[in-house]
């Protein structure tokens, strides 16, 4: 060894202290999220993301200024002759006397239809994560430094699942908080905020369970093969190929459940409960026009669940399923 060799190396005792495990985890979803980040393509996603955020509460502070006394639609009814403002009022007093029916239905209409756009969103980020969160490593043989101490598979797997978390809470979660937050510092009465809570709580349990399903499948799929072609196939065909082939209405119910898309919009129509919404709406709002009512009451019944535990049962096969995947690819090859 020469001497600028010698004085290169340095032998002396490392004198920092350690970071610990909630560092070693961090580092992972950081690095993840980071290269990400960089993207272009995501960037784009998350300017629709939470593009479709401030849309939520831009509709929120609309209806509540909208039904608001003294509000600028009050000002407007005015000048639109008394036919305009009376009408105003009538819809000004179903607030008032049916908040739970009222309040509740507007804002249920509004999560449920970020519900789409959200999972939609999530599913397009995951279709570039999936080939970056397992497959890299596998088909590098990096598993084999990865998973030496003091970094552990569950270090790994934690780290890896902060990633998908971190992503559906840019995308989906951030924006349908913020967006309920704003318009709620604008509502014009503590009704607003009140029958409004119950849709925000279903909004995240729906957000909860997809999150939950879409996890695994990711994680499972990304560990089922090697080559990123592979898992990027796999990963489509599941998503768009099986969504598509399970549409269409004739299709058998256990052939619908094979889709995890089809899965979660059952999901998603059992915990928004739209049906009984529209169906509350047609049965306890006065003066509203007959017809109008019998097609809100068949818009209920059309929205409500066909095969809810089927698809429960079927979204808990999926993330059995790819965590048995997971955990059997998830060693040093």
């Amino acid at each position: 060894m020469d001497n600028a060799s010698a004085q290169s190396l340095d032998l002396s005792r490392w004198r920092e202290a350690p970071r610990g495990i909630g560092y070693r985890r961090w580092s992972i979803v950081a690095t993840g999220l980071r290269q990400l980040l960089r993207t272009r393509f995501f960037k784009f996603v998350l300017s629709v993301a939470w593009s479709a955020g401030l849309m939520i509460a831009v509709a929120g502070f609309v209806f509540s200024q909208s039904v608001a006394d003294g509000g600028w639609l009050q000002d407007i009814a005015v000048r639109f002759g008394p036919r305009t403002e009376a009408l105003f009022k009538v819809l000004s007093g179903l607030v008032a006397m049916f908040p739970d029916v009222v309040v509740h239905g507007v804002f249920t209409l509004i999560f449920w239809a970020h519900s789409f756009l959200g999972l939609w969103l999530s599913l397009l980020v995951l279709t570039v994560l999936v080939p970056q969160l397992i497959t890299r490593d596998r088909g590098s043989n990096a598993l084999i430094m990865y998973l030496a101490r003091p970094l552990t598979t569950a270090d790994y797997l934690l780290g890896k699942l902060g990633i998908i978390v971190g992503v559906i809470g840019l995308v989906w979660t951030g924006p349908l908080l913020a967006g309920w937050l704003v318009s709620m510092l604008f509502a014009t009465d503590r009704d607003f905020i009140v029958y409004s809570f119950a849709p925000l709580l279903r909004a995240l349990v729906f957000n909860g369970v997809s999150l939950v399903a879409l996890a695994a499948i990711a994680l499972g799929v990304s560990a089922l093969g090697r080559h990123e072609r592979t898992t990027t196939v796999v990963w489509m065909g599941l998503w768009l190929l099986l969504g598509i082939i399970a549409a269409p209405p004739p299709a058998p119910d256990w052939f619908k459940r094979a889709s995890f898309t089809h899965d979660l919009s059952e999901v998603r129509q059992e915990v928004f409960k739209l049906d009984a919404v529209l169906t509350d709406a047609s049965a306890q709002l006065p003066l509203l026009d007959r017809r109008f009512a019998t097609n809100l009451a068949a818009a209920g019944k059309k929205a409500e669940p066909a095969d809810f535990n089927g698809a429960l049962v079927s979204l808990g096969v999926f993330v059995v399923a790819s965590s048995f995947v997971f955990f059997r690819k998830l060693r040093p090859e």
